[in-house]
This record gives structure tokens, C-alpha cells and sequence, in this order.
């Protein structure tokens, strides 16, 4: 009986039982993450090491070097993890691991590891998207959260709004143009001299400004529930430019607070309306740009004046971690939905795949 054969096997019966011990694995970008997740649900464990310090030397991420980091990470953080959640490795069920999106090298990281693991182990193996995940993170952080709801994701890389119809089911509502929000906070945190991770810090900063010192614009899109980061960004660049070249100093934390204050109204905004519209009446978010100060605040006052209950994951399960996956990979396996000894890195998946 072949490996794959056998998997199908172990899930029926997982499946049967609806219950699962999942490790969870997470290289996609620049942190290395492993975790132990009970039934989707219930945390058992979180071990994460960030390589912030050392990308920082370099304004941003560099793929090469985040690779290699993973490599070292990876062995110890599974040690961590399963001593963080009492068990051993002959108590885990199944392995989740994303599978994209990210950079293509430290997706493979961990994908090569954990299918090396899997094998070894006799597991069954779950891919997971990177973007299902974030959504996920919601279900460890609000165990009565349940489909249908909306939920807006914005991060680095992504920004949606989707309807999540059911357990690994999803309907686009919206979605970016251009560029990402998490990308525009960075890239407007740099104009600031704001070091790398920027858009954490400009969030710190803005907290301290006057949000109506600058005006900015919020770009139009065709799409309803879509959005436009590329020409915002642009325009906040230049006009600090201009400013710079008349000889006008801009002051850091009004900027940083009016520039905020223009993303976080088309992020919170069109998510309200996108579950209304759709006739939700829960609202979620997910991804990094989920930890942002006033997104949350405006997300919370916004949605519950349209009638709506809001769920927001805490901070720490807003960023890359492996607890989301591990959440996501037990819905994916009760599903049946199991990954072969061939799964690739998917660096430009989407989620709705």
C-alpha cells in the first residue's frame, strides 16, 4: 500500500472521529513558524522565530538570506512547539504547511521539510493556502465564530474582501487593483525614514498625530468593493517631495497619522459595506494590516453602527504564524482535501484555487 493510499486511510478515520492534532508549518515570507492546533480550534502551541532584525539591515526583505533562516529555524521551533503543547510527535495527526503564497525559496523550505516529515511520520500532509490561513487565525481567536461572514484581509501582500461561504469556500467580494495596503504603508513609512518593518511603526507614530493636518485622496475604483493603493501612495510621496524641495518640513507624525487615516477609511469602509450589502451579519479581518491601531477601532465602531458583529483575531495572531495554518490545514483534512509527496511551492496562488 503506497503512502498515498494509506493517507486516505488515516483521514477517513480522523474524519470519522472529527477530532485531529495538527502541526502547522509557516515559511512564506520572513518569519519561520511552527505550531500545535487541537480541532481547529484550541492552541496548543506557538513558536516563531522573526527574522526582523536581520532584513531590517537591509531596508526589507531579502529572499536568499530569508531562506537560509528558515533552514536553521525550522528543527529547533518544531522541538519548541511540541514542548510547548505536552505532546511528542507520535500524538500529532496530521501536517499543515503553507504552500503559497510568498517567496518562492522560503515556501519551499518549508514545504520540502514538512513533506520530509509527513513521509517519515506516516501523516497525511495538508497544503495551505498563506491567505486561507490569515482567515483561519479568526476561528483559533473566536471559537464561536462559524461560516458565513465576511472578512476583510489586508496585509504586505494582499488585500481582499471575502464572502467565506463555508469552511475552505470563498466568494470575492473585492480585492486591490494595484498595490497592496500593507505594501503602501511601507512604502510611505520609508518617505518618513521610518526603518524596516515600516508600516508597525508608522501605525506607533500616527497614534501621536493630527489625522486632519493632511488631506490625502481615497482613489475611486470601478469595482464597488475594490481598492487602489498605487495612486494614493504616489500622490503621498510626491506631495512630500514637493514639500521637501519648497523647503517645508513635513512633521512625521501628523503625515503618518493623515495617511493612515485615508487607508483605514477605504479598508474599513468598504468592508462594511461589502457585508451589508451581501446581507452578512458578521465581519472579520485577517492578515498583518489587521493589527493596525485604527483599523480595528474603525472596523469595530464602523460595523456594529451598520448592525453587524465584528471579529478581530488579537495582534499576535494577526502576523505570519503557524497556528492559522494548523487552524486552516484541520478544516482542509476534515474536507479530505490531503496534499500529495509532490506539492510544490505556489508562490502566486490564490485562495479562491
Amino acid at each position: 500500500m503506497n503512502y498515498e493510499t494509506r493517507m486516505r486511510a488515516k483521514a477517513d478515520a480522523l474524519i470519522q472521529k472529527g477530532h485531529a492534532l495538527v502541526l502547522g508549518v509557516e515559511s512564506s515570507c520572513d518569519e519561520t513558524a511552527v505550531a500545535v492546533v487541537e480541532d481547529g480550534r484550541l492552541e496548543r502551541s506557538c513558536a516563531i522565530a522573526s527574522q526582523i532584525d536581520t532584513h531590517a539591515l537591509y531596508g526589507g526583505v531579502v529572499p536568499e538570506i530569508a531562506s537560509r533562516m528558515h533552514v536553521e529555524a525550522i528543527d529547533p521551533l518544531l522541538d519548541q512547539a511540541l514542548d510547548q503543547a505536552g505532546v511528542s510527535l507520535s500524538d500529532i495527526d496530521a501536517v499543515a504547511v503553507t504552500c503559497g503564497p510568498g517567496l518562492v525559496g522560503a515556501l519551499l523550505t518549508g514545504v520540502s521539510w514538512a513533506k520530509s516529515l509527513a513521509y517519515a511520520r506516516d501523516l497525511p500532509l495538508i497544503g495551505v493556502n498563506h491567505i486561507e490561513g490569515h482567515v483561519s487565525a479568526n476561528y483559533v481567536a473566536h471559537p464561536d465564530l462559524t461560516p458565513p461572514f465576511v472578512c476583510l484581509v489586508a496585509s504586505g501582500g494582499h488585500s481582499h474582501i471575502v464572502l467565506v461561504q463555508r469552511y475552505g469556500e470563498y466568494r470575492l467580494l473585492g480585492q486591490t487593483t494595484d498595490d497592496a495596503a500593507g505594501e503602501a504603508f511601507d512604502k510611505v513609512a520609508r518617505v518618513l525614514g521610518i526603518p524596516y518593518p515600516g508600516g508597525p511603526l508608522l501605525d506607533k507614530l500616527a497614534e501621536e498625530g493630527d489625522e486632519r493636518a493632511y488631506h490625502f485622496p481615497r482613489p475611486v475604483t470601478q469595482g464597488k468593493y475594490d481598492f487602489s493603493f498605487s495612486g494614493l501612495k504616489t500622490a503621498v510621496i510626491n506631495q512630500a517631495h514637493r514639500l521637501e524641495m519648497m523647503g517645508t518640513p513635513i512633521v512625521a507624525k501628523d503625515w503618518a497619522a493623515s495617511f493612515r487615516r485615508s487607508v483605514v477609511d477605504l479598508l474599513a469602509d468598504k468592508a462594511v459595506s461589502a457585508a451589508t450589502d451581501s446581507g452578512a451579519t458578521r465581519l472579520a479581518a485577517a492578515g498583518g494590516v489587521a493589527a493596525n491601531s485604527l483599523l480595528r477601532r474603525e472596523l469595530v465602531r464602523k460595523g456594529e453602527a451598520a448592525g453587524l458583529k465584528v471579529f478581530l483575531p488579537p495582534k499576535r495572531l494577526c502576523t505570519d504564524n503557524a497556528v492559522m495554518i494548523a487552524s486552516a490545514g484541520f478544516y482542509r483534512l476534515m474536507a479530505g482535501n490531503l496534499a500529495s509527496l509532490d506539492l510544490n511551492a505556489l508562490p502566486a496562488i490564490s485562495m479562491l484555487e
